[in-house]
């Protein structure tokens, strides 16, 4: 059998088992809901952008991300098969979403093990980023 290249497509849905898996096969799983079904059957429904990566149809890497597509779009998971990383699914996973939202500026937070990976892929380091988890903790 040839050997078969990875397609990269948007989807419009993304299957929650199908997306734990990928986590899980990814370092993004240590950091993800993936024990929560609901939790990540949501976060599936409400992605605005979503765009895989398959190899014969095996989801391999997956980029989904929340966008109005003309000001911002936050890449909020970005995750590959741990057995298919650095040959450029990841960059090509960033491309494509790019692509989907010229205009908008592509946002994401860095898994602490993925910090050098992302300014090797040409993206800008910003220093000015700031993150609530629980509401409580807004001093008002």
């Amino acid at each position: 059998m040839a050997p078969t290249e990875i397609v990269y497509a948007r989807e419009l849905t993304l299957n929650a088992d199908e997306f734990i898996d990928v986590l899980r096969r990814s370092s993004l799983g240590e950091r993800r809901p993936v024990d929560d079904l609901e939790r990540i059957k949501t976060m599936c429904q409400n992605a605005d952008l979503i765009i895989t990566a398959r190899l014969n149809g095996k989801l391999v890497g997956v980029a989904r991300s929340l966008t109005d597509f003309v000001f911002c779009t936050y890449l909020s998971d970005l995750a590959v098969d741990q057995s298919l990383q650095k040959q450029g699914i990841g960059t090509n996973l960033i491309k494509e979403t790019k692509l989907q939202s010229p205009q908008a500026k592509l946002i994401l937070l860095s898994a602490p093990a993925a910090v050098n990976y992302y300014p090797k892929t040409g993206m800008t380091r910003h220093e000015h980023c700031f993150y609530l988890d629980n509401v409580n903790d807004l001093k008002l």
